[in-house]
């Protein structure tokens, strides 16, 4: 294939060889997505689809059990969640979200693997498009396709919180994502529970593959993001999660997600004409 670069003078300059395209790998048959308002807290029991499954543009906190881990849904990402792997979805009050169902072959790991996703503005503004205006079938199949390739999976996923199996450890798990900002020892979990502390602490680290240390961690950095989403400044939501110094809080945040709050905060805002109160 050829094409001619013509200069603003009318001459033909030079003559351009272009590669054909790569054929790509994956194959979209239909993209359907539906857009939920939880004014109150709401659950979906574990369950699972046909298709993919995109969880995206989340406002509050949204919660997913999938394949033994627990992920966060922050506004900046979105989950991708393969045909036939059951999950459950949990939302806070006033949390909003976009369900974008995928009918489509994909390249690994997106077939088999829950898995973080950048969704680029371009992809959310096609998907908004599309979910609120008709379209030609033509049109909206190019739209389709499109939207699916230029999601970008993440390489490390600040969001996953697997889950321990052991009963007794499950309890210590759902005590700190109810309550992030408690600040409970090792030894302490280690009476209530009846389990030594060297027990305790290989165990949580052989079901988690992290230690109660970081685990921890990642429970209140996930509980900050629904903080920050809601409004509440970064000393206050700082303290509810478990840090006296906003500092403190401040970094390990950044470590975790690999941008500090206030750029949280500020991606939030730049999005917010473009926000799920948009939508038909």
């Amino acid at each position: 294939m050829t094409c001619q670069v013509v200069s603003p003078t009318g001459q033909i300059p030079e003559r351009l060889e272009t590669a054909p395209p790569t054929p790509s790998r994956i194959r979209v048959s239909a993209v359907q997505t539906a857009h939920f308002e939880c004014v109150t807290p709401a659950t979906w029991t574990e369950h699972a689809h046909e298709t993919h499954e995109l969880l995206w543009g989340a406002r509050g906190v949204l919660t997913v059990d999938a394949g033994g881990g627990s992920y966060a849904v922050p506004a900046t990402l979105g989950l991708w969640i393969p045909a036939g792997v059951p999950h459950a979805v949990r939302s806070s009050q006033g949390t909003g979200f976009y369900c974008s169902h995928i009918g489509a072959t994909v390249p690994r790991p997106l077939d088999r693997q829950t898995t973080a996703v950048i969704v680029p503005p371009a992809v959310s503004e096609l998907l908004r498009h599309m979910h609120k205006l008709d379209m030609e079938p033509a049109s909206r199949s190019l739209a389709e396709q499109l939207a699916v390739e230029l999601l970008e999976v993440l390489d490390t996923q600040p969001m996953p919180m697997p889950m321990p199996a052991d009963p007794r450890l499950q309890v210590l798990a759902r005590a700190m994502l109810d309550d992030p900002g408690q600040d409970r020892s090792l030894e302490e979990w280690s009476a209530e529970l009846a389990i030594s502390v060297r027990n305790l602490s290989r165990l949580f680290r052989r079901e988690t593959g992290m230690t109660f240390a970081q685990w921890r961690i990642h429970a209140r950095v996930r509980a900050a993001l629904g903080l920050l989403a809601a409004g509440l400044p970064v000393s206050t939501v700082s303290r509810r999660v478990g840090y006296q110094n906003p500092s403190a809080f401040v970094q390990v945040f950044s470590r975790v997600m690999g941008h500090t709050p206030g750029w949280y905060v500020a991606s939030l805002k730049a999005g917010s004409d473009n926000s799920l109160s948009g939508s038909g």
